[in-house]
């Protein structure tokens, strides 16, 4: 059920980003993508440094991780490893255009003292497909990440994992299909699922903000929530006014430029879980 507006609050996250300093479009990887369409990479890097402001402004920590020439991709950070109780699993990519980005995220996790890093053994895109919600981990499959995957990420994050199979390929990671509000709460477009996790989805949050497919085009579904603030492209307007009914506040953010490799807010955002004490 959702909460009553009243007791919404925004709760301190710490996130990792990386810069769009070689940010391009030259390959074609999903239906957003289309090589030679011109990028401009210091607007993408100038609408990237917003984000991350705003996330500094509304107290969250805020990371970077350096990019590495040749990695166009790299920004999309939450596809680079998936982080519980400061246990880390690392991606392991479908694409070989973003394989090199799995050992960068890896040796950055390593080098900060992590003791759990565990390097994949099956195709998974992390925080594309992985969405933690309360003490479950909502994950995608049918486009990019495995499924034999599912049991690896159950094993190593300790936490009971839900499978939901993606039938659009607009929507080719979870994080595009579905954002998670809070831990009881979520938002997702049910046109991307296939019919057995459209009723998995019913029955586990029967008071979901549901969007439509015009919505879900502007991936407002892409999102990062602190459980108060809901930060999303700035062209989504009618699900920003769900959000307000429900209590939360949404904070657009134009995101344009990177949005033309297919990804927005989330894709920008890994989010770092530390381990909590009694």
């Amino acid at each position: 059920m959702s909460q009553p507006p009243a007791q919404r609050r925004a709760t301190p996250r710490h996130y990792l980003m990386c810069p769009p300093e070689y940010f391009d479009v030259t390959y074609e990887i999903n239906p957003w993508m289309h090589a030679g369409k011109p990028v401009d990479t210091q607007l993408a890097l100038t609408q990237w440094e917003a984000l991350q402001q705003l996330y500094l402004s509304h107290g969250h920590t805020v990371d970077l991780i350096e990019p590495v020439a040749g990695l166009p991709d790299m920004v999309f950070a939450a596809n680079g490893a998936t982080v519980v109780d400061d246990r880390v699993l690392v991606a392991k990519f479908h694409h070989p255009e973003r394989s090199a980005e799995a050992p960068a995220y890896r040796d950055w996790f390593s080098s900060r003292g992590y003791r759990t890093v565990h390097c994949a053994t099956y195709v998974n895109e992390a925080e594309g497909d992985y969405l933690v919600a309360g003490e479950r981990i909502l994950a995608g499959t049918g486009f990019r990440t495995d499924p034999r995957a599912h049991d690896e990420l159950r094993r190593v994050l300790g936490r009971p994992v839900v499978t939901l199979n993606l039938t659009d390929p607009r929507f080719y990671h979870l994080d595009t299909a579905l954002a998670v509000l809070s831990d009881t709460e979520v938002m997702y477009y049910p046109g991307a699922f296939g019919k057995e996790s459209r009723a998995v989805l019913r029955e586990l949050y029967p008071d979901a903000v549901l969007l439509d497919e015009a919505d879900a085009e502007t991936f407002a579904l892409n999102a990062v929530s602190d459980g108060l603030h809901v930060y999303l492209p700035d062209t989504a307007t009618r699900p920003a006014e769900l959000l307000r009914r429900r209590g939360f506040e949404p904070v657009g953010v134009d995101l344009s430029e990177l949005l033309k490799a297919g990804g927005s807010v989330k894709c920008c955002t890994l989010e770092i879980r530390h381990q909590t004490h009694a």
